[in-house]
């Protein structure tokens, strides 16, 4: 008979003991590192084989930094055109040198009608128009569709009537400004560039990658295998933060190359190699808000939605593309809580302006602040598998 039969319990001595082998110094720590290096493989074969995703991660940023960074490669200050219509004294009595550094700022042409070139700086065709009255006085009629070039003329202008009050006067100044720039007089626009797109591209890299594969590994019972399996859960966080630090390194690395050829013409400061740091703390914490996206996500389609929610209104609120000095104050005081706007100031501070490590130190320690904040986050959403 058997044991079941009999009712008794089977004997003990006839069932091996489910003991761990006896195992050298050292056998866990290998068997961890073996884990994570077969998950770290497993996973960037994955992402390499995976054509859509490379092209968006490594490829699509890219396009942006060809773009912008041809269509900007000759700009400069903003020039402005001008018309000045019938004789303008102070305009007149600028020559010589003087009126080459002037025509370097302004392009002046003149016209006899004043209505037509009104109507001409109203559609955006001219920056703006001057005209001298009988009373001597300097009328400047000018569009403020474009506020940068509207300023910049309005300060052109108010300098040569100065100078030409100085002049007429016969008294020097009391006070004079000597200006100059802190940055290289080379500096170009694809060194603000730069460090904008390639932020963005790491944010949408790390935000998007956590996200995605959270909510498929989910769906596909991934998560639930691996938690089956002797593998320990730092061994798959680790393995999942190394192959995004990785792509994000190479992100950089083929910004860089690309920025610095002489087509662009790039040019690094001292302290450029500080943004390696800065670049693997902030993939940590846009990781933890990939992580939090795919634990409340519960498809793949809604894991990308609240991803572009988050990441497009963070990428224009924190400089990549364009600056934020123009926006209103209590938009710029939403744009200081994000973390994008900080990687974008400490890049252009390190890659661009000679910045050094205590440049650096603060946003690397709010990164991985902000990243521990929502990562703890994450955690209290996660869940294993789809309810």
């Amino acid at each position: 008979m058997t044991a079941e039969q009999t009712g008794t319990a089977a004997v003990p001595s006839q069932r091996k003991p489910a003991t761990t082998p006896s195992a050298p110094d050292g056998q866990p720590e290998r068997e961890r590192v073996s884990a994570f290096a077969s998950l770290s493989r497993v996973m960037l074969v994955a992402f390499l084989r995976d054509k859509s995703a490379v092209f968006f991660v490594l490829l699509f940023p890219l396009m942006f930094l060809l773009l912008f960074g041809t269509l900007l490669k000759g700009a400069s200050s903003p020039h402005a055109k001008v018309v000045q219509v019938g004789s303008v004294q102070v305009l007149d009595a600028v020559q010589g040198d003087g009126r080459a550094e002037l025509e370097k700022v302004l392009t002046i042409s003149r016209s006899d009608d004043e209505a037509a070139s009104l109507e001409k700086v109203r559609k955006g065709d001219l920056d703006a128009l001057i005209k001298q009255g009988p009373d001597g006085k300097i009328e400047l009629r000018f569009s403020a569709a474009d506020q940068v070039r509207a300023g910049s003329v309005q300060g052109i202008v108010n300098s040569v009537v100065q100078q030409a009050n100085q002049a007429a006067s016969g008294k020097p100044p009391a006070f004079t400004l000597d200006a100059s720039r802190v940055e290289d007089e080379s500096l170009k626009p694809i060194q603000f560039l730069t460090p904008g797109l390639l932020g963005w591209a790491v944010a949408t890299g790390a935000v998007f990658s956590a996200a995605l594969t959270l909510v498929s590994w989910r769906q596909k019972k991934v998560l639930r295998r691996l938690r089956l399996a002797p593998v320990s859960a730092g061994a798959i966080v680790s393995s999942r933060i190394a192959v995004s630090v990785l792509t994000a390194l190479t992100q950089t690395a083929i910004f860089l190359a690309l920025a610095t050829t002489p087509f662009f013409g790039l040019k690094l400061t001292g302290n450029w190699w500080l943004i390696i740091p800065l670049v693997v703390c902030a993939t940590v914490a846009f990781m933890s808000i990939g992580l939090l996206a795919g634990a409340i996500a519960k498809t793949e389609e809604a894991a990308n939605g609240i991803s572009q929610i988050i990441v497009l209104p963070m990428s224009f609120l924190s400089g990549s593309f364009f600056p934020t000095d123009g926006m209103p104050g209590w938009l710029k005081a939403v744009s200081e809580a994000l973390p994008l706007k900080h990687l974008v100031s400490a890049s252009q501070t390190v890659l661009s302006r000679g910045g050094g490590v205590m440049d650096a130190l603060p946003t690397m320690g709010g990164l991985l602040l902000f990243a521990a904040v929502f990562t703890a986050i994450a955690w209290r959403l996660f869940r294993w598998e789809d309810a």
